[in-house]
């Protein structure tokens, strides 16, 4: 493999949409996008194109997830539709890129990224909460994500997200930080919430992690993926599948989070083809690291067990620019949450860069 370092954008894209209304506040955010959503739709097209998913049928799965958001919440609908206004692009095509996850589902060509997630939750010992992980996904894409700042709903929240979409990583203005993976099931597909745009929504509405657990627990989902939740005083890791809500239980400090379910009903239709051994080998890598001794006292300390080189589990992944289009994924960003602080802290680069690059600090209390 010839691993590359991943060109970064001179100036990363920083997003403020602040407005009482729904529509409102997508509208701002569509604006402040309209010359970046073409090139994520593209992208998105050539992997769909790629994963055999034809694109009548993109807009099928678009328009039915977008209506299923609609009937959960209709704010959220109009976030998007307020996006689409804003960016000039058609409905369809912004419900298509919220609903990426699950679209690509259908696919037989295009494999995932990998994200690796550490939350080191309170306890007596460590009271102050704080987690960090890197985003991988397709280096194709690695233009088309920004950081965000959202206001206006019940609760103000910072973080990452892609071009067009929601939400995705975040803290919000009540103090509850989510980390966000993906996972896979058999029975993935569109028909439920979009896992994006329920991360977007828990981080609007949810005021703690038991709210947040609530909130998860009554939504349609049809779809896989991993939120990890903590606010001051709480922590839970949920696998979220179309077989059900599932908390994980924990016997460590600190949550490791790969792209596995960690709940044992769900692994005999888990999409094991998708991340293994790749995900088991770079969660055992993490858990050792973490049981060597050292000392984890800050995020800093945390992203450091994230580090790592030739010959270990990518857990710093860098693409493979060899391979073809679906099989070149890097850690586009590497993000730590504090719900002590209400701050997202961001780095645009893997977990390796730190120290070379600096992060860029958002706090979602701030007006």
């Amino acid at each position: 493999m010839t691993a590359t370092p991943i060109p970064r954008p001179e100036h990363r894209r920083h997003i403020v949409a602040a407005a009482a209304d729904p529509y409102e506040r997508g509208v701002t955010r569509g604006e402040q996008l309209r010359d970046a959503v073409p090139a994520a739709i593209e992208v998105y097209d050539r992997l769909f194109a790629l994963g055999e998913v034809p694109l009548e049928q993109v807009r099928a799965d678009a328009e039915r997830a977008l209506d299923v958001i609609g009937e959960f919440r209709p704010g959220a609908r109009a976030q998007i539709e307020g996006i689409a206004a804003g960016s000039g692009a058609d409905l369809w095509r912004i419900a298509a890129l919220n609903a990426r996850t699950e679209i690509l589902a259908r696919s037989v060509g295009v494999t995932p990224g990998e994200c690796t997630t550490l939350v080191r939750r309170p306890t007596p010992e460590t009271p102050h909460p704080f987690g960090v992980q890197t985003w991988d996904w397709h280096v194709e894409l690695n233009a088309m994500w920004h950081t965000v700042e959202s206001r206006g709903g019940r609760y103000d929240y910072a973080g990452l997200t892609e071009d067009g979409i929601l939400g995705k990583i975040g803290v919000n203005s009540a103090g509850l930080a989510l980390h966000f993976n993906i996972l896979g099931h058999v029975r993935d597909g569109v028909g439920g919430i979009p896992m994006h745009v329920l991360a977007a929504i828990v981080l609007e509405e949810a005021g703690s992690v038991a709210e947040a657990v609530d909130l998860v627990r009554s939504a349609p989902i049809t779809s896989s993926g991993s939120f990890t939740l903590f606010d001051e005083q709480d922590a839970t890791l949920l696998d979220l599948s179309p077989a059900g809500v599932f908390a994980v239980g924990h016997e460590e400090d600190t949550f490791i989070r790969t792209n596995h379910f960690l709940t044992a009903r769900l692994t005999a239709d888990e999409k094991s083809w998708l991340y293994q051994p790749d995900s088991g080998e770079r969660r055992d890598f993490v858990k050792a690291r973490l049981g060597d001794g050292r000392t984890v006292r800050t995020s800093d300390d945390l992203a450091a067990v994230l580090v790592t080189g030739a010959g270990e589990p990518a857990v710093t992944c860098l693409p493979d620019l060899d391979k073809p289009l679906g099989q070149r994924w890097g850690s586009l960003a590497t993000v730590a949450l504090d719900p002590v602080t209400r701050t997202a802290r961001v780095l645009d680069g893997t977990p390796a860069d730190l120290g070379s690059r600096d992060w860029r600090v958002l706090d979602a209390t701030a007006v």
